[in-house]
């Protein structure tokens, strides 16, 4: 890109232990470039070859620029990297090892402009080998600006707060400023937290019914396909979550929410089949976490869960 070219589009792909799959997503940021979308792709330090595939391909990609991270510092502060050197008004993410189609980026650009609101967010396609699903924002109707705090509740229903995927959609960094940065302490779920605070602190989107972005799952050391200690963040997310409804002016609304959403989250982890140690370690941090929450909403919210779910807590001794 032409460096006097005016950016619109800061399009932030971090890249960490991403070697099988970089290439792939160069050659997909190089068919969706145009004039004005420039893509900040972040080295975050990987253990493999990622960068050597980067500093190989990014020549081949129109607007692309490489910032490397010595040392690996996670999700959210090689986001937080590209936000710093983000220079469009308008922002989007995508994962080192997910890919996107060709028109993607230009579509998002001209949407946010037509629409003048201050996010959009889209539909995405899940990719398990050759297999494809797509994935709906449960938000409706389509492509007309909306207040985003009518797309938190019903609190008891799938809505689309609960899909926090920030790759999929654009936001603008004027409207938003400092809603939009990742909590560093969160090495991963660190797309809850900021996208609460992003439905709190903007005054408009819209949901589209595009179906550009591609997301690998079960893709070897990400979270979808591994049973890690670190996979128990979230309660960190969470945590974080709360504290920053309880401080909105609508918390008696959205708390409740909030809770409902955690609740289900860690009924989740409580299936999963950890080993000893890291079940062990979820219920702690659990029991600790739930403490400060259970007589301020979350107790309630756990007595009006199914009588499954509400067994698994008592069963596992989280139920306070």
């Amino acid at each position: 890109m032409d460096e006097q070219e005016p950016v619109a589009l800061t399009v932030i792909v971090p890249f960490y232990d991403c070697e099988p799959w970089a290439a792939e997503t160069l050659r997909s940021l190089r068919r969706a470039a145009r004039p004005g979308i420039e893509f900040v792709l972040v080295e975050d330090g990987s253990r493999d070859g990622t960068l050597g595939v980067l500093e190989a391909g990014v020549a081949d990609v129109p607007g692309a620029r490489l910032v490397v991270h010595p040392a690996n510092r996670g999700a959210s502060a090689a986001r937080n990297t590209g936000l710093d050197h983000a220079r469009g008004r308008y922002v989007a993410f995508l994962d080192g090892d997910d890919f996107v189609l060709p028109d993607y980026y230009e579509d998002l650009l001209g949407w946010i402009r037509r629409l003048e609101v201050d996010f959009v967010r889209t539909d995405h396609v899940q990719v398990f080998g050759r297999r494809r699903e797509v994935h709906r924002i449960p938000f409706g109707p389509r492509g007309v600006r909306a207040d985003p705090r009518t797309g938190i509740l019903p609190t008891r229903t799938m809505t689309s707060i609960d899909i926090p995927n920030v790759w999929c959609g654009i936001y603008d960094r004027l409207a938003l400023g400092d809603a939009l940065r990742f909590d560093e302490e969160l090495t991963t779920c660190n797309d809850r937290p900021q996208m609460w605070r992003v439905y709190l602190a903007a005054g408009s989107f819209a949901v589209l019914g595009l179906t550009g972005v591609f997301y690998r799952r079960e893709v070897a050391g990400s979270l979808t396909a591994t049973i890690a200690e670190r996979n128990l963040r979230f309660v960190d997310a969470y945590e974080l979550i709360l504290a920053g409804v309880a401080a909105d002016r609508d918390a008696f609304r959205f708390l409740p929410k909030a809770h409902q959403s955690y609740l289900a989250v860690a009924c989740h982890h409580l299936r999963r089949g950890y080993p000893a140690g890291v079940r062990d370690e979820l219920v702690r941090s659990l029991r600790v976490s739930f403490g400060p929450w259970w007589h301020e909403g979350l107790g309630a919210a756990a007595a009006r869960l199914d009588p499954a779910r509400r067994e698994l807590l008592h069963a596992n001794g989280v139920w306070l």
